[in-house]
């Protein structure tokens, strides 16, 4: 497995892996990441951002996992997108993308966010591991209403 920088030709694998994990698990809904519109060409989106980046875990070929940061405000950053195809779950591929994610955010911002849903408990497990503080509110400014879960950690 090669953990590395989206290219390009990864967009079209990208945005299916996102959309299928959030399909199964019934998040294909308005004010979720499956209709974001930055989610047709997510390379150009990341590669736009002053600081911004995803990154991909690949395997024979296939796009297996993936994570990105991008600004938020100020000197905040969001975790963004932070998927691993069902198949491959188990093999602490989320733990590596995000080592790689905070290792970059921690170059270039002071705090990291990430919004996520109750519904979702093994990646608020993941956080809670991360240290990550929940919040009681979303950070103004937050496109994704069907969220219902904040968190916020210093980098």
């Amino acid at each position: 497995m090669e953990l590395r920088e989206m290219e390009s030709s990864d967009k079209e694998e990208v945005k299916d892996l996102v959309q299928k994990s959030l399909k199964s698990l019934g998040f294909d809904k308005p004010g979720t990441a499956y209709f974001d519109p930055e989610l047709n060409d997510l390379y150009t989106f990341y590669n736009k951002q002053l600081n911004g980046q995803y990154w991909v875990v690949e395997y024979e070929g296939k796009i297996v996992g993936g994570v990105g940061i991008a600004p938020f405000k100020d000197a905040i950053c969001e975790l963004q997108k932070l998927y691993v195809d069902e198949a491959f779950h188990g093999y602490g591929l989320a733990r590596q993308l995000m080592d790689k994610a905070l290792a970059f955010a921690s170059n270039h911002y002071e705090a990291c966010y990430l919004e996520t849903h109750s519904d979702l408990a093994a990646a608020c497990i993941l956080y809670d591991k991360y240290e990550f503080e929940l919040l009681d509110k979303p950070l103004e400014g937050s496109p994704h209403s069907a969220m219902d879960k904040w968190y916020l950690k210093k980098v």
